[in-house]
Order: C-alpha cells, then sequence, then structure tokens
C-alpha cells in the first residue's frame, strides 16, 4: 500500500505547501478543505495520515475528529493536528487516544517530514 497524506485545511497555502513537500517525495497527498470532505474520503477507504487543522468553518477539526470516531473511521489511520493554535483546546485530551501529535504551524518544512516519515516507518 502506498503511502498517502490527507491535509484538512481551509487554507489553500498549506494545502499546496504540504502537497509540494510529500509528493516528491513519492507520497500521494490528498489535499481536503473541509470536515465534510475529509469523511467523504474516509467513508470511501482513505487510509494514511491525516493532518487536521482545528479553525475551519462549519465543521472544525474537533467536531470533523468526533465525526470519525463516532462512525469507526480512525482504525488504519494516523491523525495529527496542524494548526495555528500554539496551545492546546482542552479537546485534545478528550482525544488523546485517537490524535498522535498538535504540529503548530509555521512550522519548519524538514521537522513535518521527519514526523510524517517517522508514522510510516513505525506501521
Amino acid at each position: 500500500m502506498g503511502k498517502k497524506i490527507m491535509i484538512v485545511d481551509d487554507d489553500p497555502d498549506i494545502l499546496i505547501t504540504v502537497r509540494e513537500l510529500f509528493e516528491p517525495l513519492g507520497y500521494e497527498v490528498f489535499t481536503i478543505p473541509t470536515g465534510k470532505d475529509c469523511l467523504y474520503e474516509l467513508r470511501h477507504g482513505f487510509k494514511g495520515v491525516i493532518l487536521m487543522d482545528i479553525m475551519m468553518p462549519i465543521m472544525s477539526g474537533w467536531d470533523t475528529i468526533r465525526k470519525i470516531i463516532k462512525e469507526n473511521l480512525y482504525k488504519d489511520n494516523t491523525i495529527s493536528m496542524l494548526t495555528a493554535k500554539d496551545t492546546p483546546d482542552p479537546e485534545l485530551g478528550e482525544f488523546k487516544n485517537y490524535i498522535k501529535d498538535y504540529i503548530v504551524k509555521p512550522f519548519k518544512s524538514d521537522d513535518l517530514i521527519k514526523v510524517i516519515e517517522g508514522y510510516f516507518s513505525s506501521k
């Protein structure tokens, strides 16, 4: 199975940046602008790493994760938060069994690559 990353973020610059970082390294990158679209991809079989923004219109990252858990869509996926919020919300504690990391934007490209590659090497 190939290495897949889903970046869920309403900021097009973040979507482009993550795609440009990982595609040259052989990753298949899904750029997803909403929580609703994330759920669609998961319901249709996505398996891999999910980088989830918190602050998104309509459905926040936390609300999206609640639905992922409720629908058992987290299995065989690694979920990490990728957010501009430098201080974690209380929800992080609620989801500690489902979230691997809390990565703050702006991030260093080399650091993000190292973290993601670590997820795949430990599978």
